[in-house]
């Protein structure tokens, strides 16, 4: 069988989920020829498979994934293995309990379900250890095996971890970090509310309270610590694993949960990333809102944040029925066309491999009413048919594998910001709603975006050939940069973005920027602290939106925008007489000199390679706030900065000030000059040296017109088309500039 690696860029494949230990053998060489006859050409096996390697303690058997891997050589369908430690089996947490995770209380939960484990006791490590080094070393050299798939859904179920070895490890991870307890203290304002330690025996993971409230200091590094304990238990599962694999085989994990930084765990374990979508959750009975505008298309969010880890990624698991458990998450099964839309979402944003979840549906256990492509009987259906044609469409665009996702706008994330807005409702409050208008303003103007993460775009050293820099570089394709509340702010992220903006990058950045330290403390300077000077502004007083002030408007050259649920009270710098550093000889007067600045703001030192008279050429009110106590006063500032400008505006985005934001700075509807949609259609643009892909996804039932502006190649039908085009409700078209 020729080794088709999935993560090299050159073709275009779909897979399926297989559990080759819920079905009599008698089914399986059905089941494949069906597959392969499908299209489908690769199967992800094992995951949740412990006991048929290690039955009992100690005793490691082979046997039944060798017959399966022999049959799957035979018939020429690739394997992903996995390694089984999602769910720990019932002799080990039987006999070992100390593996388990607990409650907040610390009280250990139960076999039965998965995920049940926490990753830091030792006993478990030790056991995962020995399962990956018994499975890698037998299997890894077989010829069907393509690659490898670590655990399975890190943090899934449960993202936070509170047994005794996490107890322990929390403090060791505190010790390696501090050094010593007044560093801890200092970091953790342990003197309010006398929580002041002396001695490492008295920190602990976070308990519950009285009130219910924990020193957010010490959850901020807590959820750290939970980010660096899967970290580095993938490491080592995947340190294992390549001792084993051959060459060109690959190791990723499935889905993007919380608490994990995974900038740092693609870069220390993984070679790609794959996503599990199941986009039908916007339509799950739990949580579904009709009022929603986006429902299925807010899975294109999460896969541009998969794509920020791995711009060429995986889908490890794509809807293809109805699913949930016995006891949560219902939702429908895809409609007609619904199947097609999906996969063609996840292939525009950037994946190459789709596997589908799962071939046939279970009919026991918890996930009898997650079904797969075929029903409990396995007999021939509707979207069997449907997966069939889009293995045929897929075959007529492999020209696609392999191209970049174009973006024209980023949106700047970063860990310490997402766990803090997790864990601080204020801070939650403004980040929830910005993000959701944004990409929801991105996808109705048709921007193409990317999430930008700074944990991966950061430069070491000095900034004095920042310009030089990768990391410059990457910041520099995008026409507009959004880092809308980075509330915790770092000298060396804020002179890269300094440095993006000098050299002619927009930036705009929104109200509760700059406000806290590293470890989440306030800081003492003129807010928005160490994005002052890049942003020309000044705030001295802030709050959020009272339940009796309505909607707080702001009026931008005559357009009335929203400054949604927190404002900033605003105003230049050049009118305060506080400067964060120099600036032009002929600025307005009243500009103070840096060294008087008050005690606790920054020392203004200039950027090295930025002269002052480069640096600031001052700062103008684009918009005024028009209701409420502070009516008439700024709410946004625009800041010349180098070659180009930087926006601080007072408020969290709503849907049409974001909207207002991408058309007034010129990139709402970027390729309009080609092609003109309505806005039940998203535009995703993949590139490939002078070649584009437009791929046009309508999310409505009802057709729609599309308006193609110049000659385009229809990949599908192998048409040149031009003017109105006919898209069938749930229809996809993907056109070649």
């Amino acid at each position: 069988m020729e080794h088709q690696n999935l993560t090299h860029g050159k073709q275009i494949q779909l897979g399926v989920c297989y559990y080759p230990e819920h079905w009599d053998g008698s089914l399986w060489a059905q089941d494949l020829d069906r597959m392969l006859e499908a299209g489908l050409g690769t199967v992800r096996i094992a995951e949740f498979a412990w006991n048929l390697i290690e039955p009992r303690e100690g005793v490691y058997t082979y046997d039944f994934f060798d017959r399966f891997l022999d049959l799957a050589l035979e018939k020429g369908m690739q394997v992903i293995f996995c390694t089984p430690t999602a769910t720990p089996p019932a002799w080990l947490t039987e006999k070992y309990p100390e593996v388990l995770n607990a409650d907040r209380d610390g009280n250990l939960y139960h076999h039965g379900a998965r995920r049940h484990y926490n990753y830091n006791s030792p006993v478990y490590r030790k056991f995962c250890r020995d399962i990956v080094e018994k499975s890698a070393s037998h299997y890894g050299k077989h010829p069907a095996i393509v690659g490898w798939q670590l655990d399975n859904e890190f943090n899934c179920e449960n993202d936070q971890f509170y047994s005794q070895s996490d107890d322990a490890a929390f403090r060791l991870f505190l010790q390696e970090k501090y050094h010593d307890l007044d560093a801890l203290n200092q970091a953790w304002g342990t003197v309010f509310w006398n929580q002041t330690y002396t001695a490492w025996e008295e920190v602990h993971v976070p308990r519950k309270t009285n009130t219910g409230t924990v020193n957010p200091h010490r959850l901020l590094d807590y959820h750290r610590f939970i980010s660096d304990s899967v970290c580095r238990f993938a490491r080592e599962q995947a340190d294992i694993i390549r001792k084993y694999c051959k060459p060109g085989d690959f190791i990723t994990t499935n889905g993007m949960f919380a608490n994990i930084d995974y900038q740092r765990m693609g870069q220390e374990s993984l070679d790609v990333l794959m996503y599990d979508s199941y986009p039908n959750f916007g339509y799950c009975l739990d949580d579904y809102r009709a009022q929603d505008l986006m429902k299925d298309r807010k899975w294109s969010r999460n896969l541009a944040e998969v794509r920020a880890v791995s711009p060429i990624f995986g889908i490890m698991e794509q809807q293809s029925g109805a699913n949930g458990w016995t006891d949560r998450m219902e939702a429908p099964t895809p409609r007609p066309g619904q199947i097609l839309l999906w996969t063609m979402q996840s292939i525009a944003h950037g994946a190459d491999y789709v596997s589908y979840f799962r071939w046939r549906t279970c009919t026991f256990g918890t996930e009898i009413y997650w079904h797969g492509i075929l029903d409990y009987s396995g007999r021939e259906n509707r979207r069997l048919r449907e997966v069939r044609e889009i293995s045929r469409k897929v075959q007529a665009m492999q020209e696609v594998a392999g191209a970049d996702y174009e973006a024209k706008a980023g949106i700047i994330r970063d860990y310490d910001n997402i766990w803090d807005a997790r864990l601080d409702r204020w801070h939650g409050r403004v980040e929830d709603t910005s993000q959701r208008a944004l990409f929801a303003a991105m996808q109705l103007e048709h921007v193409p975006f990317d999430y930008v993460y700074l944990e991966g775009v950061e430069y070491a050293g000095t900034t004095e050939h920042a310009e030089d820099s990768l990391a410059l570089e990457r910041l520099k394709k995008y026409q507009v940069l959004f880092y809308p509340h980075a509330s915790i702010l770092t000298r060396e992220r804020m002179e890269l973005l300094e440095q993006y903006v000098a050299a002619g990058g927009c930036l705009v950045m929104g109200c509760r920027t700059g406000y806290k330290d590293i470890h989440g403390k306030c800081v003492m300077d003129h807010l928005p602290g160490l994005a002052a000077r890049v942003t020309g502004t000044d705030i001295p007083e802030y709050s959020f939106v009272a339940p009796d002030e309505g909607k707080i408007m702001a009026d931008w050259d005559g357009t009335l925008v929203e400054a949604a649920v927190f404002h900033d009270l605003l105003a230049p710098l050049e009118e305060t007489g506080v400067h964060p550093a120099p600036t032009k000889p002929d600025a307005v007067q009243g500009e103070a000199d840096p060294a008087a600045m008050e005690p606790g703001s920054r020392t203004g030192d200039p950027l090295p390679g930025l002269s002052g008279q480069e640096e600031s050429q001052g700062a103008r009110v684009l918009a005024r706030y028009a209701s409420s106590y502070y009516a008439g006063t700024p709410a946004l500032i625009c800041n010349s900065f180098g070659k180009g400008k930087a926006y601080y505006f007072g408020g969290a985005f709503a849907l049409d000030t974001a909207r207002v934001f991408l058309e007034k700075l010129g990139v709402a509807e970027p390729y309009r000059d080609i092609i003109c949609l309505p806005e039940c259609c998203e535009l995703a643009v993949r590139s490939k040296g002078e070649r584009k892909y437009f791929f046009v996804l309508n999310y409505v039932p009802e057709p729609v017109e599309i308006q193609v502006q110049e000659e385009l190649y229809d990949l599908w039908t192998g048409e040149t088309v031009q003017g109105t085009q006919t898209l069938e409700g749930y229809g996809v078209k993907v056109l070649r500039k």
